[in-house]
């Protein structure tokens, strides 16, 4: 039986690894996205996070978190905000924790498999 973080971690190296095989210039903007991601979501919020990404984000800051949330078994970035926007304290509490779970994930393969500064 596999744990959660085997499932995610699996998941997570498969989309990095399409993404670092695809345009350079918007791997290395979605890397970027990866390593700011769990810091942002610690500073603003999930919820905050999620809205920035979705109001501002570049296309593929949007790819990132439409990754992430897929790895968590949610259809895309719109999903996982309305989840975490309706969700009570503890339910958020525990996506918030699995979202920076999955995100540490996403973090790590892509440095490890997209080139950038």
């Amino acid at each position: 039986m596999r744990t959660r973080a085997q499932r995610w971690a699996e998941d997570a190296y498969n989309r990095v690894k399409a993404r670092a095989q695809g345009d350079k210039e918007r791997a290395k903007k979605y890397r970027d996205m990866a390593l700011k991601f769990p810091v942002l979501v610690r500073q603003a919020g999930l919820s905050q996070a999620l809205a920035f990404v979705a109001s501002r984000g570049e296309e593929a800051h949007k790819n990132l978190v439409g990754d992430l949330a897929q790895t968590l078994g949610r259809k895309g970035l719109e999903a996982l905000a309305e989840e975490a926007r309706k969700a009570e304290l503890l339910a958020y509490l525990r996506l918030t924790r699995e979202v920076l779970g999955a995100a540490e994930w996403y973090k790590r393969f892509a440095q490890a498999l997209i080139e950038g500064e």
